[in-house]
Order: structure tokens, then C-alpha cells, then sequence
């Protein structure tokens, strides 16, 4: 199938999701011709803020893959993603994401993540509203050296 078909059918999915009282985003997971997940925006189910499309599916692929890897996987996703959605693509290789609607599109509607970018795109120390501090308990040490013994 080409693009245009995993697309309309990603925007197929939000637009169910809306009817079922959910927001206006759904994605496809794709490799080698193949859909490998399928999913919707779940936050209105169980309020979970991380229940995104794109990571729904991701989390998806992965089990039924057994791996956290997806290389060579694209992603179709109605909506821009979002910094957390584009940052679990990284981590488990997808290598390229389409989107049917803008940031800019979304904006009007609340549904833009550019002030989260924005503020992700600042080092932590000047970000607003969430401070990031380092704090290791005294004496704790050798965690991360314990792991790669037990590999």
C-alpha cells in the first residue's frame, strides 16, 4: 500500500476515537507492508496522559514483536506528535513518522504540543514548571555497573 492508504486509515482511527468520546488521534504502525499495530488515543478511557496513539501502538508492536526494537518501522499518525510520542520513536528505532495535521492545524483546538517542544528545546535547568534535580541517596552507588554484570 502507499502512504496515502496508511494515512487515511490512521485518520480513520481518530475520527472513530472522536465518535467513542476520545480525542482527534489514531496511528499505524507499518513495516515491510505490513500494519504491525493499530491504535487510538486512549486518555479518555483510563486518564492515563501517556495513553497517546502513537505510543499505544508502539507498545503494542513491541509485545506482539517480543523486542523493544522496531527498526525500519514507520509511523502514521493523524496528529503531530508530540515530544514524548517522537522521543519513544527514537528509543526503539523507528526511522520515519508521517502526520496528517499540524501543530499549527491543532492550535486553534488546544491540541498543539509547540509550548512543549519549546520548553524541551531549553536546557532543564530553564525549563518552567517541572524542576530536574539530581539527588543519589548517600552511600548508593554501583546500580548501572550491577546491570551489566547481570547481562
Amino acid at each position: 500500500m502507499d502512504p496515502q492508504t496508511w494515512m487515511r486509515e490512521a485518520v480513520a482511527l481518530a475520527r472513530a476515537n472522536v465518535t467513542a468520546g476520545g480525542r482527534p488521534f489514531g496511528a499505524l504502525l507499518v513495516r515491510d507492508g505490513q500494519v504491525l499495530a493499530r491504535a487510538a488515543n486512549g486518555i479518555h478511557l483510563d486518564h492515563d496522559p501517556t495513553a497517546h496513539a502513537e505510543l499505544l501502538a508502539i507498545r503494542a508492536a513491541c509485545t506482539q514483536l517480543g523486542s523493544p526494537r522496531l527498526d525500519g518501522a514507520v509511523v502514521y499518525a493523524s496528529g503531530h506528535p508530540c515530544p514524548m510520542c517522537l522521543a519513544a520513536m527514537h528509543l526503539c528505532g523507528i526511522g520515519e513518522a508521517w502526520f496528517a495535521y499540524s501543530n499549527e492545524d491543532g492550535e486553534p483546538f488546544g491540541l498543539s504540543t509547540a509550548a512543549v517542544y519549546a520548553q524541551m528545546a531549553r536546557p532543564p535547568s530553564e525549563q518552567d514548571g517541572l524542576r530536574l534535580r539530581p539527588l543519589r541517596p548517600e552511600g548508593e552507588q554501583g546500580l548501572y555497573e550491577d546491570w551489566v554484570a547481570r547481562r
